[in-house]
């Protein structure tokens, strides 16, 4: 039996295990605390002088005072140091989810029921005020029968690699889910995608199926221009929004539906009223109810039964990911990039354009309509070309160019990051100068620097280096090296880049051997070009 006063370790003191350390530390329980990160550990340390702290999670697990352990590390983790625990004695309270597989979650159980060991599992949403009251709604028939609910988990901020979004973000609405409808899917399904990395999902939507005909979806995502969390159920009398994100945490709308002559449903809205809420942070709740259960030996509500119950859900949706969708496919026409070109999923090619075999088109970007882009080119992240622009063979354009219609690049252009150009010399909003476009024209081999912008209507020439940040606003000669603003040529370099140093009117490349001659202000070279 636990004396009244439990002894408590924490392993892990990261983003949310600092939430967890508030709370151990203000309950009064907590003895020692863990994480490996030296950084972390030092920053915890000067606001928590009281605590013992250390790098080393097994001077937690294999302590004798310690009676239970909190676990808020890495996902990746939670099987293998709830298993130590559990086998060194200790009741075990593990941040969501309990395991990354079904089977290491029916292990962890039978490990805790044979050692008499408490797992819990971290679905703090069973311990918030507002769900609590969205349960006991529900229960009492106030919203009817239910027919339909689904979730919104939606941010942007860490980016795991470790865990897709499904795994990090949907444990807590399903787990909620679950609880408020008193049974599990009969069937599950998921599809999402993946944009930054593209083997790891940034965004899934899961639909649930009930045997009671309630249906649920749920929408997860760390690519969201700010933060939502909502749960909404769908009554016949009623309906419900938690919105965790609201100082207004819980509304009950008593809309109905209302059939006019039998046979024309009406709806029959009704207004709002806040549901009036008891209790304190879920996250002290919870790790209360952890501590009351270890001096009881009860078990939680989030047990590892329920946890593993979430574990078949996430399993399922996850099995699914990646998987044609049932339906049909809407035979719409568009551009066929060739079996040789790649082309990130997260970017745009439009109907009626051309991309050479050989090229690479990475993430996020857009070639419209009529453009026509080369073999064995490189188009970097966010870049846009077009519409009717032409890009010859074995051009590189970097990161953040636009290439607007009128530009013209010619075979083996290089485009640095970030670099400009435009079409219309003297731009207005509220003039329309489309019939005004001046054409820009980089020669074969040119380089464009980083930041630099070349003004419409100028020719870079063959081989010519801008240097970053210029701002060409004439003729570039070939061979010509230009800087500043505006620019001016300040030398010359060679068909492979090195700048050139002359003896007279001659100059040989210092790399490649080549040798050029200076005359009347251009550069011949002596030798064939490729």
């Amino acid at each position: 039996m636990a004396t009244e006063k439990v002894k408590l370790g924490l392993i892990g003191l990261g983003s949310w295990g600092k939430n967890i350390l508030r709370n151990l530390n203000g309950l009064g329980v907590l003895y020692r605390a863990c994480d490996t990160d030296p950084s972390i550990l030092s920053e915890r340390g000067t606001h928590y002088t009281d605590i013992d702290f250390t790098p080393t999670p097994d001077e937690i697990i294999n302590c004798h005072e310690i009676e239970a352990v909190a676990i808020a590390t890495p996902a990746s983790t939670h099987y293998r140091l709830v298993k130590e625990s559990l086998l060194a004695g200790k009741d075990v309270f593990v941040e969501k989810p309990l395991a990354m597989t079904v089977r290491e979650g029916e292990e962890l159980v039978e490990i805790a029921e044979r050692e008499g060991r408490i797992v819990m599992v971290g679905h703090i949403l069973h311990y918030h005020p507002a769900v609590i009251k969205l349960k006991e709604i529900i229960s009492k028939g106030d919203l009817g029968k239910i027919q339909y609910i689904y979730s919104n988990r939606l941010n942007i901020g860490k980016l795991r690699t470790e865990e897709n979004i499904l795994w990090s973000f949907a444990p807590h609405d399903i787990s909620a889910i679950l609880m408020l409808l008193e049974e599990d899917p009969v069937t599950v399904s998921a599809f999402g995608g993946g944009y930054v990395n593209r083997d790891i999902c940034d965004t899934t939507l899961t639909t649930l199926e009930f045997r009671n005909g309630v249906k649920g979806h749920i929408f997860v995502s760390w690519l969201h221009p700010f933060k939502e969390q909502k749960l909404i159920v769908v009554g016949s009398k009623g309906m419900a929004v938690f919105d965790d994100v609201s100082d207004e945490k819980l509304l009950h709308y008593p809309h109905s539906i209302a059939w006019q002559e039998g046979k024309i449903p009406v709806a029959q809205k009704a207004d709002y009223r806040t549901v009036p809420l008891e209790g304190g942070e879920p996250l002290k709740e919870e790790l209360a109810h952890f501590l009351e259960c270890i001096r009881q030996r009860e078990r939680p509500k989030t047990d590892g039964h329920e946890g593993v119950r979430v574990l078949r859900v996430l399993d399922a949706a996850e099995s699914t990911l990646g998987q044609t969708p049932v339906g049909e496919a809407l035979n719409t026409p568009g551009p066929t990039p060739p079996t040789t070109a790649f082309v990130h999923e997260s970017s745009s090619i439009d109907e009626g354009t051309t991309i050479g075999e050989g090229t690479k088109i990475w993430h996020y970007s857009h070639i419209q309509k009529g453009s026509t882009v080369g073999e064995q080119c490189v188009i970097g992240q966010n870049v846009m070309i077009g519409p009717d622009v032409t890009v010859g063979d074995r051009c590189k354009i970097q990161n953040n160019v636009s290439v607007y219609k009128g530009v013209v690049l010619e075979e083996e252009v290089f485009c640095g990051p970030s670099s400009v150009f435009t079409n219309v010399y003297n731009p207005r909003t509220f003039v329309s100068r489309k019939h005004e476009f001046q054409k820009t024209v980089v020669k074969r081999g040119a380089t464009i620097g980083a930041n630099a912008t070349i003004v419409c209507g100028t020719t870079v020439g063959r081989y010519a280096m801008v240097g970053a940040g210029a701002v060409v606003k004439s003729d570039v000669s070939d061979y010509a090296v230009v800087a500043g603003v505006p620019a001016k040529q300040v030398g010359w370099a060679c068909m492979c880049g090195v700048t050139l140093p002359f003896e007279g009117s001659v100059a040989t490349c210092n790399e490649c051997g080549n040798r050029y001659t200076e005359q009347d202000g251009s550069l011949v070279p002596e030798r064939r070009e490729r």
